[in-house]
């Protein structure tokens, strides 16, 4: 009695066409699986902690090793930080800050891309190069060489006001002698501060996607709306923005989510949490859940409601997105 022996070879050519588009579909979900292990332990159970933590009465760290039960408060600790007045106020504070930081961003931004744009390759990659170093430049380094430059007694600003001429100073901003001067002791002067910070170490990254996106831009159409007697203010918004929308949706959509994450230049600058009506989110998030005595369920609330904010803004990018492809 003869056995045969089924090769590989004759088991490929007796699979059927539909067995094999099902093995081809499952290829890339076997491919994502690594990532989506590493994205749900690195970030969705972190974050479905904080969600839970977010309907619990949690204000000792006992509570979080598990030594003790979690009282739980369902709703309550929304309703007491959404009723809370001083959220109102941090809400407001985050919503002017991130408007203002994503306008001067953009704008900078742009405005850097273009320039690098007009520039010859060597000029450009050197000041590309020069650019890119605030946006390589880690946060918490950045922001206390800032510090420093505003420090009250050595810092670099308060050496230029004083060696302005004691009258035109005084005339000017109603100080003579500028030692001692608290430059983070007015909200307005924090926030302006904080401004200069944020977009210092944010506008490279969005020069060098609108360089990339003018890049893609065909030559042509510039030199036909040139042809046409289109003035650079005309081609800009006429071929270039057209072209780039999807560019700069994404990237208004990125900055705002970076700036109503902004934390650690505000507690470097302010030091700490002492100073409460230069509140955001982020920080009033930490504040309340580990300021004595620790409110960790409050905080925790905080964090989801900015996580909820910030997905509606996305969700509106990808709405948007999405009704441009339909009408296209």
């Amino acid at each position: 009695m003869t056995t045969l022996t089924e090769t590989p070879e004759t088991s490929a050519a007796r699979e059927t066409p539909a067995r094999r588009r099902r093995r081809v579909d499952r290829l890339p979900y076997l491919l994502l699986l690594p990532c989506l292990v590493i994205i749900g332990v690195l970030l969705l159970w972190p974050l479905g902690q904080v969600v839970a933590m977010s309907f619990y009465r949690l204000n000792n760290v006992r509570q979080l090793r598990g030594d003790r039960e979690w009282p739980w408060v369902g709703l309550a600790n929304y309703v007491e930080i959404l009723g809370d007045p001083f959220f109102r106020t941090v809400l407001r504070n985050t919503v002017l800050f991130a408007a203002a930081n994503v306008l001067l961003t953009m704008v900078l931004g742009t405005l850097v891309g273009l320039l690098l744009n007009r520039l010859g390759r060597k000029m450009a990659a050197f000041v590309a190069s020069c650019v890119m170093l605030a946006w390589a430049t880690p946060a918490l380094t950045g922001t206390i060489v800032w510090k420093w430059i505003f420090d009250d007694t050595s810092g670099l600003v308060t050496w230029l006001f004083n060696a302005l001429p004691d009258g035109l100073s005084q005339s000017l901003f109603g100080h003579s002698d500028w030692t001692g001067y608290g430059w983070f002791n007015s909200p307005l002067l924090f926030f302006s501060i904080l401004t200069l910070v944020v977009v210092w170490h944010s506008f490279p990254f969005i020069a060098v996607s609108v360089l990339a996106g003018l890049k893609s831009v065909p030559s042509e159409l510039h030199e036909a709306a040139r042809v046409d007697g289109a003035g650079p203010w005309k081609v800009f918004w006429k071929v270039t923005f057209p072209l780039l929308r999807p560019v700069f949706g994404i990237l208004i959509v990125l900055s705002t989510i970076w700036d109503f994450k902004v934390f650690t230049q505000q507690f470097v600058l302010a030091g700490g949490t002492q100073d409460r009506p230069t509140f955001m989110l982020s920080i009033y998030s930490y504040a309340e859940a580990f300021s004595p005595p620790p409110k960790y369920g409050l905080g925790a609330s905080i964090a989801v409601i900015l996580t909820l904010i910030l997905l509606v803004v996305t969700g509106l990018y990808v709405r948007m997105v999405l009704k441009q492809e339909e009408d296209a």
